[in-house]
């Protein structure tokens, strides 16, 4: 397995235990943000993409895997993933360096460009 897929893996299993004990409050911020990536005035494949700069300002690896998922599934090029983590570069400065080199090792092995 990848780094990727075992991180899929085990995120499946924290949300299940998560929902498991998940509170009303828990509950409706989850649903709030599901909902907040589905289609709207913008395309839900650019909500992923400002989820993920959003991810690398912030400088949460499993934020930014999470959002990298999501953009592979709603087929985002690389041109505009490269793209994106610029503009998360710019805003978050260099301190982003090291979440998009772990970025973009996460991307090409969604690719399957890293064995």
């Amino acid at each position: 397995m990848t780094e990727i897929a075992d991180f899929q893996k085990e995120r499946e299993k924290l949300a299940e235990l998560m929902l498991s004990k998940a509170d009303t409050n828990m509950k409706r911020f989850l649903n709030l943000d599901g909902k907040a990536y589905e289609d709207g005035a913008l395309p839900a494949k650019q909500k992923e993409m400002l989820g993920l700069v959003a991810s690398l300002v912030l400088r949460c690896d499993d934020c930014i895997n999470y959002h990298l998922v999501q953009c592979h599934k709603a087929n985002v090029s690389e041109a505009e993933i490269i793209e994106v983590l610029d503009i998360g570069l710019v805003v978050g400065g260099s301190i982003t360096i090291p979440h998009i080199r772990r970025a973009l090792k996460s991307w090409e092995e969604m690719r399957g460009e890293v064995p």
